[in-house]
């Protein structure tokens, strides 16, 4: 199970501890706020994608959507998010829980800016009832991001 994966990489890095599990749903942004008890807007989401063949995750602030004119220009296609068939065998976790930790070889994540408003923020952990809070530049260690990215809209103050 990929909450397993998940929890045993934050073990090896140190802190497991911190992996938060619940006895709700939190697979969408807006279950993910109430059972975290934070605004939506701090839920780091994981978005998948198609490009060139191969899996891309965008993590983006959890009031963000994306902005396809700035997607092509950034990946130079369309904006194709993966099955959740495709997202499960790619990136090695299932819809509702996808994150960028312990995912599968060859994934390239992308962080968006959107999320550098904050001083921490929470994605999930490899399942539909957990996450973990980190600030950004833990973020940036743990999620092994390739880069920043600028691809969504909607957040803007």
């Amino acid at each position: 199970m990929a909450i397993e994966k998940v929890k045993a990489y934050f073990e090896a890095c140190g802190i497991g501890d911190r992996v938060r599990e619940f006895d709700v749903s939190s697979a969408t942004v807006e279950l993910a706020a109430q059972a975290q008890g934070c605004e939506p807007c701090r839920i780091a989401k994981t978005l998948s994608f198609l490009v060139e063949e191969k899996a891309v995750l965008v993590v983006a602030a959890g009031d963000a959507r994306i902005d396809n004119p700035k997607y092509k220009v950034q990946f130079g296609t369309k904006a194709k998010m993966l099955t959740a068939d495709q997202a499960e065998t790619l990136i090695g976790h299932a819809v509702g829980g996808v994150c960028p930790f312990a995912v599968n070889e060859g994934v390239t994540v992308y962080l968006d800016v959107s999320l550098k408003r904050f001083e921490t923020v929470f994605p999930a952990c490899g399942s539909s009832s957990s996450a973990i809070e980190l600030s950004i530049p833990e973020l940036e260690k743990f999620s092994g991001f390739s880069q920043w990215v600028d691809v969504c809209k909607g957040w803007e103050p």
